[in-house]
């Protein structure tokens, strides 16, 4: 009878100790490597979608302006009314970019910098970059365009699939503006372009310094994905290269329970 009591305290303890892991803050500063795998995602997503339709679904300033363009041209005269094919798959693209980072609410009750939800969190962007390959795997159509009044994706399918990527897309940038670091969203690179050029120690190269060096690795993964992804994009298609979009994703889900906790104050 002692035995199984023991037995049952020492699960009760695991158990305990698992959760208390779990939903410890991560030391956002010592997150430097998923962070990095967020912008390297950022620029292996986009290319997918750039290439088949000449539109970036992670970057929502420019399907914004687009459809505000696309207002205007009821106002020009030439009395066109039609709801161009570039107009609906950005409005598509804003809309569910916005119901992915509303989805970043359920991190602010479990706790935006905990292990749970960060975990948790990829994992929902890995399950939308699996919908989008499947959604694009059932397309028929091709997955690079020749030109840009000729999208290589036009039907539903391909409008799921955008979906899926924009909301995923969504999701990671919220999450990463939560961890509250150098790599901002990891979505929008501008003002990281922006505080590169103005970051006092720029050009100080004896020495590390995390405010220069952490937006530079941003930069240059994001470079990095969107040229691998275009790469593999030649070679598998659209659909194969989500599929590996989404093993990348699982990983970098797993990566997040290795980040060392935030040191509690004393």
């Amino acid at each position: 009878m002692s035995d199984k009591q023991d037995l049952e305290n020492n699960d009760s303890m695991s158990l305990t100790s698992l959760r208390k892991y779990l939903f410890t803050d991560i030391d956002a500063d010592k997150a430097s490597a998923p962070l990095t795998a967020y912008c390297f995602m950022t620029g292996f997503i986009n290319s997918v979608s750039f290439s088949a339709i000449f539109l970036w679904c992670a970057f929502q300033t420019g399907n914004t302006l687009q459809l505000g363009l696309a207002i205007a041209r009821l106002f020009d005269g030439q009395h066109d009314y039609s709801f161009h094919i570039a107009d609906k798959q950005a409005l598509c693209s804003l809309l569910t970019f916005l119901f992915g980072a509303s989805i970043g609410r359920m991190g602010d009750k479990i706790g935006c910098k905990t292990r749970a939800w960060l975990v948790l969190g990829t994992l929902i962007q890995t399950v939308f970059t699996m919908a989008a390959a499947i959604a694009i795997w059932k397309n028929d159509q091709t997955s690079v365009a020749d030109v840009r009044d000729d999208p290589a994706w036009t039907n539903a399918l391909s409008f799921v699939c955008l979906g899926f990527m924009s909301a995923s897309m969504g999701l990671q940038g919220i999450m990463g503006k939560r961890t509250n670091t150098q790599f901002t969203t990891t979505v929008v690179l501008t003002t990281t372009w922006c505080e590169l050029m103005t970051d006092p120690q720029l050009f100080n190269i004896r020495r590390l310094v995390a405010s220069r060096d952490h937006k530079i690795l941003a930069i240059g993964f994001l470079f990095l994905g969107g040229f691998l992804g275009r790469a593999l994009l030649d070679r598998i298609g659209s659909a194969g290269t989500l599929g590996v979009g989404a093993g990348l994703r699982f990983i970098v889900s797993l990566s997040w329970l290795f980040v060392p906790g935030k040191a509690a104050k004393r």
